[in-house]
């Protein structure tokens, strides 16, 4: 069965280098040749956690263009290797109960469908959970049919089994990942005829040991690609809200506003990479962006089509719209009437949050202390002889200003703001 583009088979290698996704790949002149007809490929996501993070979308929308271009995805969600956990630099991790995982391998699966096509083409992607054979592996089974495949030496050299062997030591639960991530391999080629495997760079040796789990046992050649890891251009590490946390897929987690002011906030050295990698905007609207930036940065039109697009795509169209209004209100480019309770909450709620009881009336002075915006009455009071300080987008210039109850939001709210970006919630009540 021959691709959708039969005149370009090599197209989706031609664009993965343009986007910038091709870190490491076995032959890649094989892997064209391959890329001749249908191919099935699969990504693997362990449930580490009840959701997806941002820095998943990189392997799972390669997933998707590889869809896009005639190819038959599959989506493993790691039940198995999820309750086992890949050897990091940092220790050994927390061991999970088997519920927990269940339970995090379930949500992650539903929000694996919201990215690719399960239709019942013959491009329709597959879910599957690797729990469903390794389970039912037994212990003699693996030592004599993946086992046995395997060099102790070439385990031991990978660089995060080095570096633990050097410090606080591994144990043969988590040394035994790469084994169990290398069957799956094999299962998924007996099963579908899988062929090729994606994942981010840091999974390259666990990946290159399924291919040669499957040579070895199968007798057959297959394929290994990785995507970068993303990084911001300033050092710091991409999806770390500004909380600190994850930025999760969930929206009961992460907040589709919190999801939006991220991406808007790209910086320019990182925003185009991020269109490529992020988006499936075509190469000449992204050129125009690149443009744009470069000539008239402070217009910071990438960012917003950025932020527009990631937003849609992980919450949907009109929570899109909804924290577009949100955004702009908040900063006095919109009317903050014109957003329900629930949007200027979630809003709020990714800003430091101040609380007063029912019936308060404090006074500016003590609502920038309150909020953090200031950090003392001193501060405070000169923030508003300078004309710097703001309650629902009003400048206050008297610091015995109180709110009355028709300044209250919904009956509740305060927006407090310290010059142009500095941005407070209150609560009263």
């Amino acid at each position: 069965m021959t691709v959708a583009n039969p005149d370009q088979p090599t197209a989706i290698l031609d664009e993965l280098t343009w986007r910038g996704l091709i870190a490491q790949s076995t032959d890649i002149d094989e892997l064209g040749k391959v890329l001749l007809d249908r191919t099935t490929l699969y990504a693997g996501f362990d449930p580490t956690a009840p959701s997806l993070h941002a820095g998943h979308l990189v392997p799972l929308l390669t997933l998707r263009r590889f869809q896009r271009a005639g190819h038959r995805p599959i989506v493993l969600a790691g039940g198995a290797t999820g309750m086992i956990g890949d050897p990091r630099d940092v220790g050994e991790r927390v061991m999970q109960t088997a519920e927990t995982v269940a339970d995090s391998a379930e949500k992650i699966r539903l929000q694996l469908e919201r990215f690719v096509d399960f239709d019942s083409s013959p491009t329709g992607a597959v879910v599957v959970n690797n729990l469903d054979w390794t389970s039912k592996l037994s212990v003699i089974d693996f030592l004599r049919d993946v086992g046995k495949h395997f060099s102790v030496n070439t385990m031991l050299a990978r660089d995060t089994v080095r570096r633990r062997l050097e410090s606080d030591g591994i144990s043969y639960t988590e040394f035994s990942y790469m084994l169990l991530q290398a069957n799956d391999y094999v299962q998924l080629h007996r099963e579908y005829g899988c062929s090729l495997q994606i994942g981010g760079s840091d999974q390259w040796g666990n990946i290159i040991a399924g291919v040669d789990l499957t040579r070895r046992v199968a007798g057959d050649s297959v394929h290994a690609m990785t995507v970068p890891l993303v990084t911001a251009a300033d050092g710091k590490k991409f999806g770390k809200s500004t909380g600190g946390g994850s930025l999760w897929l969930d929206p009961e987690r992460t907040t589709p506003y919190a999801w939006y002011q991220y991406f808007l906030n790209t910086a320019d050295a990182d925003v185009i990479r991020y269109l490529k990698w992020f988006t499936f905007l075509g190469r000449d609207e992204i050129d125009e962006l690149e443009r744009v930036t470069a000539e008239t940065p402070h217009l910071r039109e990438a960012q917003r089509r950025l932020a527009a697009e990631m937003t849609t795509l992980v919450h949907g169209e009109s929570n899109t719209e909804a924290v577009q209004v949100a955004s702009q209100a908040l900063f006095g480019r919109a009317e903050l009437t014109d957003l329900d309770e629930g949007t200027l909450a979630a809003a709020l709620s990714e800003t430091t949050v101040a609380q007063f009881d029912a019936g308060s009336t404090p006074t500016i002075v003590e609502l920038l202390v309150a909020t953090g915006l200031s950090e003392s009455n001193k501060a405070a009071r000169r923030t508003v002889g300078e004309g710097g300080a703001y309650v629902n987008n009003q400048k206050v210039t008297a610091e015995d200003w109180q709110p009355t109850t028709a300044d209250l939001l919904h009956g509740a709210w305060l927006v407090v703001r310290r010059g142009k970006k500095n941005l407070a919630g209150v609560q009263i009540g």
